[in-house]
């Protein structure tokens, strides 16, 4: 299956920036983003302005990546795995 990466501009706290993800992170933000009730540019903003890693992409994804892993695990007590990925976030 070959992935698709797709650069996008996006506004953060009113700047134009390019980021470039696969086409499935794009669409999962869009879904966290309505979900919340957000809209994408304020997701990316929030995801800039929390980040821990350099490269906002690799943010964007572990954004993406989280989200889902906290929705999967949401009532199973696993504790383990959530430490898991805030491991990963760090060392990315």
């Amino acid at each position: 299956m070959k992935s698709t990466v797709v650069k996008r501009s996006v506004k953060i706290d009113g700047h134009t920036t390019s980021v470039s993800l696969e086409d499935a992170f794009w669409s999962a933000l869009k879904e966290i983003a309505s979900g919340r009730r957000m809209s994408l540019a304020e997701l990316v903003t929030l995801i800039n302005a929390t980040r821990e890693h350099p490269n906002l992409s690799s943010a964007i994804r572990l954004f993406v990546l989280n989200h889902f892993h906290i929705q999967i695990n949401k009532g199973t007590g696993n504790a383990l795995a959530d430490v898991e990925i805030a491991r990963l976030a760090k060392s990315a």
